[in-house]
This record gives C-alpha cells, sequence and structure tokens, in this order.
C-alpha cells in the first residue's frame, strides 16, 4: 500500500490513525515504513511538543514520551534503508511528495504501480497537472524516470484530511484584521481564485488580485 503524504502535519495524522488501529487490532500485520527525511524530522518535533496537540493525539502518548510509535513502524533516513523497502512483500510505505511532483514516492511508484496486487491512497487534494492528478483521473500509463509505467496498482481517495481553511474561515480571518490594504491570491487553481476574489469583494471594499506567474509585486 502506498500512500503520498506531506510531510508536516498530513503524515503525522496518518501515523496517529495508523496507531489507533494497531492499538484496537484493526491493522493487518505489516511492517509501516515512514519513508521522508522531512516528514521523519518533523515527526521528532511534534513528538517533542506533544502538548501542543489534540487530545486525540494525545491518548496515544506511551511511557516514552512518544505519540506515534508503534511495533510495525520503522523510518527509513538513508537512501539504502529506502532502497531495502522494495524487498518487502506486505507494507505500507508513507512517502513523499503529497502530489507526487517528487520524492521518494516516485522511486515506489516505479517498482510497485504496475502491480495489481498493490494500491495507492490518496490522502491530499491532487492540483490540475500534477502526477497525482493524472493517476486519480484514471491514466493508463505515467512517466517516472523517463520510463513508461503502467498503472495497474488499485487507486482509492480518502477525503476529509485538508488542513486548509474553506471560503468562510478565509473571509472570517480577513475580516478579523483592523486595517488591511491589497489583497493578493497567489494560491490555489485559477477558477477557484476568481470565486474566491468575488466574494471578497462581495463582502470588503479591499482591492483584490490574483497574482500571475512570474508577476512582480510592489508593496
Amino acid at each position: 500500500m502506498l500512500i503520498p503524504s506531506f510531510a508536516i502535519e498530513r503524515t503525522q495524522e496518518i501515523l496517529c490513525i495508523l496507531k489507533g488501529m494497531y492499538d484496537s487490532n484493526a491493522l493487518p500485520k505489516c511492517k509501516v515504513f515512514l519513508d521522508s527525511p522531512m516528514a521523519i524530522r518533523a515527526t521528532s518535533l511534534y513528538n517533542l511538543y506533544h502538548d501542543e496537540l489534540s487530545k486525540c493525539c494525545n491518548d496515544f502518548l506511551t511511557r516514552d514520551g512518544t505519540i506515534f510509535e508503534f511495533p510495525f513502524l520503522e523510518y527509513t533516513l538513508k537512501p539504502d534503508d529506502s532502497k531495502k523497502i522494495n524487498q518487502e512483500e506486505s507494507c505500507i510505505i508513507i512517502a513523499g511528495s503529497g502530489m507526487c511532483t517528487g520524492g521518494r514516492i516516485l522511486h515506489h511508484f516505479k517498482n510497485r504501480l504496475w502491480n495489481p496486487k498493490n494500491a495507492v491512497i490518496f490522502v491530499g487534494y491532487q492540483a490540475y497537472g500534477t502526477l497525482g492528478r493524472k493517476i486519480v483521473e484514471g491514466a493508463e500509463f505515467v512517466k517516472l524516470y523517463h520510463e513508461k509505467v503502467k498503472v495497474n496498482a488499485k487507486v482509492h481517495t480518502i477525503n476529509g484530511f485538508s488542513a486548509h481553511a474553506d471560503q468562510k474561515e478565509l473571509l472570517a480571518w480577513i475580516g478579523d484584521f483592523e486595517s488591511l490594504g491589497d489583497i493578493y491570491l497567489i494560491h490555489g487553481e485559477k477558477d477557484k481564485q476568481e470565486v474566491f476574489q468575488k466574494a471578497i469583494k462581495a463582502q470588503f471594499e479591499n482591492h483584490v488580485h490574483i497574482v500571475k506567474e512570474g508577476e512582480r509585486i510592489t508593496l
């Protein structure tokens, strides 16, 4: 099972869920590899400041002061350790990047995407033009390291993991500023930006500008 995941927050949320499944005997007996150096380092920080996390996470706190660890979990920090995962026949691999635009997930895709015994679980939004989006939309073949690879693995998407605020929450956030000048939209797909631009204009008097790629803004 391949899980492309963002290193910050998303990965830690997935680890909490897997640990909960392990504690309740709902997780099949198999190794779980966290194969992302950035995610591994971020997870150590989450452990260090666990008291800032939700009660749900802290319910998993063990005597040694860790939240995410359980017997099946292995961290693969070094590239050689990552390559050794290919020797495993049954395992769960969590690796970046979340939209499959780079990172170690590409290496695992090349070795496993063609095999119908495997599965890919997307736990985050896949932006237009990314490899993740192509797979979600049913691409029969994808290009990996200059090679054409057939997508035979089962593909699943789990919604509900997004950490982004929705339009209502963003408008409320904007409304909390005592003083606010021009507003620049730099993130999101063009059609969604246009909808949000209209929503801001309808509620506030500020000028709202959608920034184009490569455009220079003088503040």
